[in-house]
C-alpha cells in the first residue's frame, strides 16, 4: 500500500485538524524566571563569575588563583590557568570575553585563551578581527577539530559572547565504547557551531580517549590579557 497524506492524516487531507493525545506519562516543566537583559542569568543558572571575587574558581594546580579582578572583570596575568570547584556534564554556558584593545602579535600570538569544558574540550578565544589563523584555531573553533561557520568576531577590546551547549560523550553501559557528545555554540548570537560531534578525544596537549561523567570549566591563561566577565552555567 502506497502511503500518503490522506492515509496518514485523513482528517488533514480533508480540511480537517489532526489531534493529537497528550502523553500521560509527561512531567510538568519546572517554572524558572529568564534574565531581564540579554547575558542575564536565568533564576536556575550558577553564576561562576558576578565580577566580584573568585569563590567559585581555583588554580588548575589547586588553591587560590592570581588573576585579577578590576571593573567587574577577571584578566589572565600570566599565572596559570583556573578552573571551577564545581565539576559538571552536559551544560548551557553563558560567557563574555574581550581581547585586548591594544593590538599585538599576529594569528595565535594575537588575544589567545580558551573555554575548556571538562577541562578537556576547548572553545577557542581569539582576536579573529582581521588577523589570519588556521581555521579550526580561530575563534569560536573546536580548537583543533572544527571551524566556525562563520567569523563573527568583533573589534580588538570590545566585549564578546559565547553561548555554549555542551552535550558530553558518554560511555556505553559496558564501557567499551564511547558515544559522541556535541557541541552547539553561538558567538555574539550568531550560530557558528551547529551540533558539530565530539569523539571524547581531549583537545589539550595529553592523549587521551574516553569520556568523563563530569568535569570543572577551564579558562586558559596564553600570556595574553585577555579578560572575562558574566559567567554562569546551567547543568542539564
Amino acid at each position: 500500500m502506497r502511503l500518503t497524506v490522506k492515509t496518514l492524516f485523513p482528517a488533514l487531507a480533508l480540511g480537517g485538524t489532526l489531534l493529537v493525545t497528550a502523553n500521560p506519562n509527561s512531567q510538568e516543566p519546572p517554572i524558572i524566571t529568564p534574565g531581564n537583559q540579554p547575558g542575564e542569568p536565568p533564576s536556575d543558572a550558577i553564576v561562576l563569575f558576578d565580577g566580584k571575587d573568585f569563590s567559585k574558581w581555583e588554580s588548575i594546580k589547586g588553591g587560590p588563583i592570581k588573576w585579577e579582578v578590576t571593573n567587574g572583570a577577571m584578566t589572565v596575568n600570566r599565572t596559570g590557568n583556573i578552573r571551577t570547584k564545581e565539576t559538571f556534564g552536559d551544560v548551557q554556558l553563558h560567557i563574555e570575553w574581550a581581547t585586548p584593545r591594544k593590538i599585538e602579535g599576529e594569528g595565535q600570538g594575537r588575544g589567545n585563551s580558551g573555554v575548556y569544558l571538562q577541562g578537556r574540550y576547548e572553545i577557542q578565544v581569539l582576536d579573529s578581527y582581521n588577523n589570519k589563523t588556521y581555521p579550526n584555531g580561530q575563534a569560536g573553533a573546536f580548537y583543533g577539530n572544527n571551524p566556525p561557520l562563520v567569523n563573527a568576531s568583533k573589534k580588538p577590546g570590545e566585549w564578546q559572547t559565547y553561548d555554549i551547549i555542551f552535550i558530553a560523550p558518554k560511555l556505553t553501559k559496558d564501557g567499551t565504547d564511547v558515544i559522541p557528545g556535541s557541541f552547539t555554540v553561538f558567538h555574539n548570537g550568531v550560530l557558528i557551531q551547529n551540533h558539530i560531534p565530539i569523539s571524547g578525544k581531549k583537545t589539550t596537549a595529553a592523549a587521551f580517549s574516553g569520556a568523563a561523567a563530569k568535569g570543572p570549566l577551564v579558562l586558559q591563561d596564553h600570556s595574553n590579557p585577555v579578560r572575562y566577565r558574566n559567567i554562569w552555567i546551567r547543568p542539564l
